[in-house]
């Protein structure tokens, strides 16, 4: 007899086309009223059945179509607003398209009539239903709705917005921050930073061009445009910015550095301001620091087996210099911080000096420097030394004071961590040089130089295979016939991820242990090169090797590979 899904009970259908097991089935029918859940739901729970497969089910026994992913990243948000975000959200459904007196309703439960009568009487139109995941809605109503209360919220605080003439080349706005809280650009400002910090951005960028004031913020790695404002309210948003970090309001010719700290219903944030003249304005940078627990460890930041127990080594020794170089937000602090975090003890007395403290660690003493003051890196390692200390933490080695104060601290028996802007493991030993440190005081008080750099992790969501370019495979270094022994993935884009394809970074690193070889080439002054060689010889992997690595095993793409390291 023909099995006909149109007339047969979901758990029938999964067992039909395996899905799940009959044992499954009849576990997940045990405990389904323990969880208050459907069939397929509890399959779920359990782990036994993918929302993929239950979507499939439930269009075979009810013939109902499933939205396509590559819809939900284009839906028109007027359509999506015709339901109101909390119907939306306690119903389970969303507007997907508007046809003549129809509308496409995607929902999670379409045979639930109770439903269909209000959304008609919301929509006054008929309801065309199909199938969607619970995550995959949860996803899209996050981000549809999401923006859409950031696109209100910008339209209100712009509201009758007027320009102010000052003369014939710019507007001016005067900023009284003791005024009134609803001014539109007090508000404009509280709604960017409030969205930034919701997305998790490390930075805010506001930049100025000659029609509007685009608004972007950096989310793992790489920068987004999120909104965008009039031109006329950007010397109002730079003049609340300057007040709020206690700047020069009146000074828009030179650059300007400052901070805020802000305390929000989510968390404690302290804001690094930047600002810089253009020719179109002034542009500014605001860098966000949690303030919060920090909630990292050497085992969640991406090290390959052997590099974590080569840098567990180190970080346990009691003598020497451990350095991580590599450019602005390569995750350096982060690591150094996750060291400190698995080292630390109540018999260890850790003191930091950093500019600024990105992360606070109970049980050490960090010490925030302040250049207005006078509270400088060398002045406050100084200072240090009387503490008593067993580690120090550097923030950065910027000049050669600091550099000699951190050397003599791991030659009189102190464990030293600190980074510096370097583009390897091995240009590190060479910048140290450059400073003015002698050959023979580098190659004595190092003992393990680290590069390290952040890559883009595929979304789990939308990952799917890739077939990548004779281009591609030339610029990463990789043979055609290495090729064909790599599954090469990419993340397509999808609600979960803002249709970025990426979700995420992980960390690689390049491991140099100083040994007794290396130590003689520091002291006979070999070049970089030299150096690097005999390090590569020692087993030493490069960041273009645990990139490639990272890709081989599907955590992210040929094109982060090529994007973020060097062939060897």
């Amino acid at each position: 007899m023909t099995f006909k899904p149109r007339f047969a009970r979901i758990g029938e259908i999964f067992i039909h086309e395996e899905f799940v097991t009959e044992d499954q089935v009849r576990e997940a029918l045990v405990k389904q009223n323990n969880f208050g859940l459907k069939i397929g739901e509890t399959l779920i729970k359990l782990g036994y059945l993918s929302e993929d497969n239950l979507l499939k089910a439930l269009h075979l026994q009810l013939e109902y179509d499933i939205v396509e992913e590559e819809v939900l990243l284009d839906l028109d948000s007027e359509v999506v607003k015709l339901i109101p975000e909390p119907f939306a959200v306690q119903n389970r459904v969303i507007a997907i398209k508007e046809t003549g007196d129809t509308i496409v309703v995607a929902m999670t439960d379409p045979e639930n009539i109770v439903i269909h009568d209000n959304l008609k009487k919301i929509l006054h139109k008929k309801i065309n239903p199909i199938l969607i995941g619970e995550n995959t809605l949860t996803d899209t109503l996050e981000r549809y709705y999401k923006s859409i209360r950031t696109t209100s919220q910008v339209e209100d605080a712009v509201d009758g917005f007027e320009f102010v003439a000052v003369d014939e080349d710019e507007n001016e706005i005067t900023i009284d921050t003791k005024g009134d809280a609803d001014a539109p650009v007090v508000r404009l400002l509280n709604i960017i930073i409030t969205e930034a910090i919701k997305s998790y951005s490390t930075d805010i960028h506001i930049e100025p061009s000659t029609k509007q004031t685009c608004i972007r913020f950096r989310i793992d790695g790489a920068l987004r445009e999120v909104m965008s404002s009039p031109i006329g309210l950007h010397s109002g948003i730079v003049s609340l910015v300057k007040v709020m970090s206690k700047l020069n309001i009146a000074e828009r010719r030179l650059p300007q550095d400052g901070h805020i700290s802000l305390k929000t219903s989510m968390k404690s944030v302290d804001v690094r301001v930047s600002i810089i003249p253009t020719v179109t304005g002034e542009k500014v940078v605001m860098r966000l620091l949690d303030k919060g627990e920090f909630g990292f460890s050497l085992t969640t930041l991406g090290f390959m087996h052997e590099n974590l127990e080569l840098f567990r080594k180190w970080i346990h020794r009691p003598y020497g210099i451990t350095i991580v170089s590599g450019p602005t937000g390569s995750g350096k602090s982060t690591t150094l911080h996750a060291a400190l975090k698995e080292i630390k003890d109540v018999e260890t007395n850790i003191v930091t000096v950093e500019d600024p403290v990105e992360y606070r660690l109970d049980g050490v003493s960090q010490i925030e420097t302040n250049a207005k003051i006078g509270l400088t890196f060398s002045s406050a390692l100084r200072h240090v030394l009387r503490q008593d200390p067993d580690i120090v933490l550097i923030g950065e080695i910027r000049d050669a004071e600091t550099a000699d104060i951190a050397v003599k601290f791991s030659l009189t028996g102190h464990l030293v961590f600190t980074t510096l802007h370097a583009n390897d493991a091995s240009s590190t030993i060479t910048r140290l040089l450059d400073i003015g440190i002698p050959a023979y005081l580098v190659a004595s008080s190092l003992n393990l130089v680290m590069a390290q750099r952040l890559v883009r992790k595929i979304c789990q969501h939308c990952k799917t295979d890739y077939e990548p370019s004779e281009q591609d495979l030339n610029d990463a270094g990789i043979t055609e016939e290495e090729a064909k022994n790599i599954n090469f993935k990419y993340g397509k884009g999808c609600v979960h991820c803002d249709n970025t394809g990426y979700s995420g970074r992980t960390g690689i690193f390049e491991m140099l242990e100083v040994t007794a070889e290396i130590r003689q080439l520091i002291f006979e002054g070999k070049n970089q090169d030299v150096i690097r060689e005999a390090a590569m010889k020692n087993s030493m992997h490069s960041l273009h090797y645990a990139a490639l690595q990272k890709m081989k095993d599907g955590s992210t793409t040929i094109k982060e590979v090529i994007k973020l390291t060097i062939i060897d």
